[in-house]
């Protein structure tokens, strides 16, 4: 009945594979229809195999193995197309990107597709309908995803482990396997629906089938377990610091004047309610001084002076020029009541194009700039270091830096708070915002602590060490959220040893079972 359209190379090469890897949009957040996994990466498998299979009779092309790089290559395309389609949002900004709006929504798909296209290129002409194989598909496509996260500075967004972002208690091994490993053991199990295709015993397809099953039920007891607990556990702890993110709802704008900038701080005064009683840390997003520097606005010293005093921290985003060298940092500053700078974090992961230029010279010749005003390029931090003061040993992120599981891992082994600070304006409407929080739950649990965030115009939250959202203020929301935020220490998986001791074993399961073979 399938048949003629199986034969279809059109359909089988390019339009199915855009539009199932399209589709893989919709099982991150906002929408979470996770399910939708158990069917396209089953299919996914099926019709590499296929297409491997026919390469030679159906699919005339040569080199054969051709076939394979087009059909992994439009499967990426459609998935980086669909979830990373906020991206040109950020340039609708700034006049001159503009015109790169239609080269970007195509480039950058495409050259990350590329990961997909040389993935299923290599390691399709080795799958058959065989469970080694499966095993084979999935070390694959997570070592696929591990490049992806270090090549190039590294762009480990979406991964497949995130669809389950909004179940909490699916994510609680994640402390004890760290994120890529995490990421291998979810990518089979969507993937293992594809054994109704074998030419097994029905027997064993629905032992096997349940057994995995039975594997989410327990990790979903687990983690439920391990919530509960942890409830109990910081109800016991003393070492704790009142604070208060607030997240001000500004409009991303760059041409402002010294007084706007003044109603700016003011506002940010009032979300904040300072009490003169309470010892608080207060957390200011980035991006709320926009193209402004540090020295810039220290005219402005008496009037947080005027408004908070000397039991009160604040952490804010700022351009910060060192002074010996003359370079300009996007920077995370720790600040007194008097602006006067505590603790400085330099961020280390800037976005291409938006805050440094590659190739600066060439293309400030043709008339373009970095997305963000001020002071040219930004460059990188070099310092790892965390914001120590009082008790607070804090790990600092700026923006997207969320995204790196590597931060986490390079984290002093006595963090007990993570402050992300973020502008999630450059998102506009998209679903980007929604997706950009999704990788805070990872990072607090990942590092055991509790994730304090204030994003302008995305969402701000106070996430406990186990990914439980214990407070929020929504997209577009102005205000503040007050807590008293127990301080844990660390506990995280430092390396990514136990994501190649479980990919090595992957393949070892495949070397030594890839004869068994159940043809279609």
């Amino acid at each position: 009945m399938f048949e003629k359209y199986l034969n279809n190379r059109f359909l089988i090469l390019y339009l199915i594979p855009f539009i199932i890897g399209s589709l893989t949009v919709l099982t991150f957040q906002p929408f979470n229809m996770t399910y939708l996994n158990f069917l396209i990466l089953p299919i996914f498998f099926y019709l590499a195999v296929y297409i491997n299979k026919k390469s030679k009779s159906t699919f005339r092309k040569k080199p054969h193995k051709t076939n394979l790089f087009i059909f992994g290559t439009l499967f990426g395309f459609g998935f980086y197309l669909s979830g990373i389609s906020w991206i040109t949002n950020s340039l609708t900004f700034d006049e001159n990107f503009k015109v790169l709006i239609p080269l970007a929504i195509i480039l950058i798909p495409l050259f990350l597709s590329l990961f997909m296209g040389f993935t299923i290129l290599i390691v399709g002409p080795f799958l058959n309908y065989n469970i080694s194989s499966i095993f084979f598909f999935s070390a694959a496509l997570a070592f696929s995803d591990f490049l992806r996260a270090k090549l190039f500075s590294g762009f480990p967004w979406n991964l497949w482990a995130y669809s389950l972002s909004w179940i909490t208690e699916l994510l609680q091994t994640l402390n004890l396997l760290g994120l890529f490993a995490f990421n291998l053991i979810v990518i089979t199990i969507f993937t293992l629906p594809i054994i109704l295709f074998h030419q097994l015993p029905i027997i064993k397809k629905v032992s096997i089938l349940f057994s995995t099953v039975i594997l989410v039920v327990c990790l979903y007891i687990y983690g439920n377990y391990e919530i509960n607990k942890n409830e109990n556990y910081l109800n016991t702890l003393n070492k704790k610091i009142n604070t208060k993110i607030v997240s001000p709802n500004f409009d991303l704008k760059y041409d402002l004047n010294i007084n706007q900038i003044e109603k700016k701080l003011n506002k940010l005064i009032r979300y904040s309610e300072p009490n003169s009683n309470k010892k608080t840390l207060f957390i200011w997003p980035e991006g709320v001084f926009s193209g402004y520097s540090y020295n810039e606005i220290l005219i402005f010293k008496n009037l947080i002076k005027k408004n908070f005093n000397k039991n009160h921290y604040i952490i804010l985003g700022i351009n910060k020029l060192d002074e010996q060298s003359g370079l300009f940092y996007n920077s995370l500053l720790l600040v007194d009541n008097e602006l006067s700078i505590l603790q400085q974090y330099n961020k280390q992961k800037l976005v291409p194009f938006g805050e440094f230029l590659p190739f600066e010279n060439l293309f400030n010749k043709i008339g373009l700039k970095k997305i963000t005003e001020g002071h040219g390029s930004f460059t990188r931090g070099n310092d790892k270091k965390n914001i120590i003061i009082d008790q607070l040993n804090i790990l600092p992120l700026i923006c997207y830096e969320v995204i790196f599981t590597s931060i986490i891992q390079q984290a002093n082994k006595d963090t007990n708070l993570i402050v992300n600070i973020s502008e999630d304006a450059w998102f506009g409407s998209t679903i980007g915002p929604d997706q950009h929080y999704s990788k805070s739950i990872f990072r607090a649990i990942e590092n055991g602590t509790f994730f304090l965030r204030s994003a302008n115009k995305g969402i701000s939250a106070i996430i406990d060490n186990k990914g439980v959202q214990i407070k929020s203020l929504n997209r577009n929301e102005a205000g503040n959220i007050e807590f008293n935020v127990p301080l844990i220490n660390s506990e995280k998986n430092k390396n990514d040893l136990i994501f190649f001791v479980l990919l090595t074993t992957y393949l070892f399961i495949f070397r030594f079972y890839k004869n068994k073979k159940y043809e279609k």
